[in-house]
């Protein structure tokens, strides 16, 4: 049961339509979430958000680096406030667009397809990166639930709000191949476009444009999107924005990328080609479920991690898509996880690293055997490292877009809780 203050309020984005439209009451919310959760069978996380009259859940995968929201117009869309973009509108341009026309279809126009209209390029991580070009750019009404200042208890939830001519883009069907049970397209957070999830609250609710998103290692326990301003509220009243530290992005890319200079397993810094490093860059992505690290990063991290096990724990069979494997008897356990040499990402600066420990480096994929949850990448991307979620789960990534820069929290589990240890989405 929420507070008498639960109610719906309506705002307007100002850099679309007049300022007439406004809120019902004093109510200006600065921050924002979204549940979040592991599909136990994609490993991709997935939101939900409401969206179109009448209002019906709609089920997204979480793409940190998309530019846009798209979902699939093909199949069961019905909205009675569904809007498409007119052609050299500016919807059109915020969002983008790359060709306008008429609707080429033999049927009546609906929903992904009507004439006079624009179209953008959409794209699907899971489908081998498959891109779509024909994606109509539209406006339908979408709601959101915000926070309630610094409330760490049931009164946390604040009122939901609608936005009443949110943008995002129509795709066909076998766009959503690939993805989750139920999943209908992917929610995008991408730092450079206007009309990524996150720029479009910021612009619509006066806010500097961040977020900050905490993956949950529990396919049963919803993880959190935080988005807007702190605190970010855990159990007993933690706020994890203050064990924030930050590096910068260091391209202009809708994807987010920070430099890694070098990596250390327990006291022992690799010889790695720091060239490749710099080039390459560091991407963090939430559509890669396990860290890819280019071919001659990953074996001489892999090595050194071999290197630092107990000599009791021995190696074994690799199970795909992992190379290096461990016998699970002499591994022990606690409050940080699977007992593992420690791997550190050292970031811009000597002293600002970022530690991974076993509860993120060590997977369990069968009865007695655990394996390195890095994977070895392809040479062809010329992607030094590329973050996968399991290396972020239990940890609080800040992507703070107006500052340009990217805040890590090392493990919760250092704080003794866990992304799933908050009231918003439990």
């Amino acid at each position: 049961m929420y507070s008498s203050s639960y109610y719906l309020f309506h705002f307007c984005f100002l850099f679309i339509i007049s300022s007439t439209c406004l809120a019902q009451t004093n109510f200006h919310p600065k921050t924002f979430f979204l549940a979040v959760k592991q599909d136990p069978s994609t490993l991709q996380y997935t939101t939900e958000i409401q969206q179109r009259t009448p209002l019906v859940p709609v089920k997204l995968a979480v793409h940190v680096g998309g530019e846009n929201l798209w979902v699939d117009c093909e199949t069961g869309f019905k909205s009675s406030t569904y809007k498409p973009a007119r052609c050299n509108s500016r919807q059109c341009n915020l969002a983008r667009s790359t060709s306008c026309g008429d609707c080429k279809t033999k049927n009546k126009t609906r929903p992904g397809c009507n004439n006079n209209a624009c179209y953008n390029i959409v794209s699907n991580p899971a489908l081998n990166n498959t891109f779509y070009s024909g994606a109509e750019i539209a406006e339908d009404v979408l709601t959101i639930q915000s926070i309630n200042g610094s409330n760490t208890g049931p009164e946390s939830r604040g009122p939901i709000v609608t936005i009443p001519k949110f943008i995002f883009s129509c795709s066909p069907s076998f766009l959503t191949q690939k993805l989750g049970e139920d999943v209908k397209g992917m929610i995008g957070f991408g730092q450079q476009s206007p009309v990524s999830f996150v720029t479009q609250l910021a612009s619509a609710f006066k806010f500097s444009r961040q977020f900050a998103i905490c993956l949950s290692s529990s396919p049963q326990e919803n993880g959190i999107i935080f988005i807007g301003h702190r605190p970010y509220l855990f159990a007993l009243g933690f706020d994890a924005s203050q064990d924030l530290f930050y590096t910068p992005i260091i391209r202009a890319s809708p994807e987010y990328y920070i430099q890694i200079s070098s990596i250390r397993v327990n006291a022992k810094t690799l010889q790695l080609n720091n060239t490749l490093l710099s080039l390459g860059g560091t991407r963090i992505s939430t559509a890669v479920p396990y860290t890819e690290l280019e071919p001659s990063i990953y074996d001489m991290v892999s090595k050194a991690f071999i290197s630092e096990m107990p000599e009791n724990v021995k190696t074994v069979s690799p199970v795909e898509p992992f190379k290096t494997c461990f016998n699970s008897s002499f591994i022990g356990i606690s409050r940080l996880g699977y007992n593992a040499p420690g791997i550190y990402f050292v970031l811009h600066n000597p002293n600002v690293f970022w530690t991974i420990t076993g509860a993120n480096s060590l997977l369990l994929v069968k009865q007695g055997v655990f394996c390195l949850a890095f994977v070895e990448g392809k040479k062809a991307t010329g992607e030094a490292i590329v973050i996968g979620s399991y290396q972020m789960q239990n940890n609080l990534v800040e992507f703070d877009l107006a500052r340009r820069r990217i805040g890590f929290t090392n493990s919760l589990f250092f704080r003794q809780t866990m992304c799933s240890d908050q009231f918003y989405t439990s």
